[in-house]
């Protein structure tokens, strides 16, 4: 198949993209063959989104998996899809090793494609930093502590978000590189200095921009300061308007050159599918709000919007235009965890639509 007439995000001008045994072969702005061809009517054409911050969907938490609810996946995996996602890390938040372990054990032995791993967010966190993170949970960062929390299962993690200032020496971040497992700094007062030492040692990306870490001033930038300088740091953002205000998510672009290290997450709780009202999560409450998901407290906890709302929002509020905003969900996560992007890639296409204000993705193969 042979699509032509399409807008590609990373690519000027309208393209052709050339299809062959369901694999992407070539995108050019002129290729000659005489296969099926889509016109594409000038429509934004895209890769799927790739979530790399999820807690659970349709009322299931990921650090609830067990061998009785693992079937829930199944509707997960599909609900997601459906949305447009072609993959995504379940995030288990801070909780007891006991379930930290039943968890990770549930998810190796399933069979979903679309589950690319996973990302452990804790417990290795700044106990000033924790947000909704339970306390009694916090670890001390060490080799030792790591060990016992990856178990046996150390292979399907793809993810550790730390508080680098935990370890002033660096080995856990070493230990975990040497696993493969790409190190996420959040949940931290680290400094600039202590950031950026982090950052020479390995860890290549930042959890939640903004969320959970100390705020950008003028002399001491502090942790996101420092990521924002490494030309190898890759930031996620949450685009639902709580957690980052508008001003500062359009500052966070501009510096970063909208083309480099910032990604789309959802940080969608497990009522991401479910109406508005009051979930269990843990052993408290959430109440959830036109999408926005707090303790009891007003300690905000989460979203229950999808990873395309961010998309939405960024254009609707005109902090991006179209072609950067998907490609902050598509490509961009991708290339956060060292995925290639669109050639020999499995041909699982977007097409991106705006109707009255609303954008809409469609899956076209």
């Amino acid at each position: 198949m042979l699509i032509i007439n399409a807008q590609v995000p990373g690519f000027q001008s309208l393209q052709q993209i050339l299809i062959e045994q369901d694999k992407i072969i070539k995108i050019a702005p002129y290729i000659a063959t005489s296969t099926q061809t889509l016109d594409a009517e000038g429509d934004w054409i895209s890769l799927g989104g790739i979530d790399l911050q999820i807690n659970g969907a349709l009322g299931l938490a990921f650090p609830d998996l067990n061998c009785e609810n693992a079937h829930q996946l199944d509707k997960i995996c599909r609900v997601l899809y459906e949305q447009g996602i072609d993959g995504y890390l379940p995030t288990i938040v801070t909780t007891s090793i006991e379930k930290i372990q039943r968890s990770l054990s549930t998810i190796a032995d399933s069979t979903h494609p679309e589950i690319l791993g996973v990302h452990l967010e804790g417990p290795f966190l700044n106990p000033q930093k924790r947000g909704a993170h339970p306390e009694e949970f916090l670890l001390p960062l060490t080799i030792e502590t790591v060990k016992q929390v990856l178990g046996d299962y150390a292979s399907i993690v793809r993810i550790v978000t730390l508080a680098p200032e935990l370890d002033p020496t660096g080995e856990t971040i070493a230990y975990l590189k040497s696993l493969g497992i790409t190190v996420s700094l959040g949940h931290s007062q680290a400094t600039a200095a202590q950031a950026q030492q982090a950052f020479d040692r390995g860890a290549s990306m930042v959890t939640h921009a903004f969320n959970a870490m100390p705020s950008l001033h003028h002399r001491e930038p502090g942790l996101l300061g420092a990521a924002i300088a490494d030309l190898k740091v890759h930031c996620g953002l949450i685009a639902d308007g709580q957690h980052v205000s508008q001003i500062m998510m359009d500052i966070l672009l501009k510096a970063s050159e909208y083309d480099r290290g910032i990604f789309l997450v959802s940080d969608a709780l497990s009522p991401l599918g479910l109406l508005d009202g009051l979930y269990p999560w843990d052993t408290r409450q959430i109440q959830v709000t036109d999408g926005t998901a707090r303790l009891l407290d007003g300690t905000l906890a989460g979203t229950t919007r999808s990873l395309f709302s961010g998309v939405q929002n960024l254009v609707q509020w005109g902090v991006c235009d179209m072609g950067r905003a998907i490609a902050l969900a598509t490509t961009a996560p991708r290339s956060a965890i060292g995925l290639p992007t669109y050639l020999n890639q499995p041909a699982r296409l977007l097409r991106w639509k705006q109707v009255d204000e609303k954008i809409q993705a469609h899956r076209i193969r």
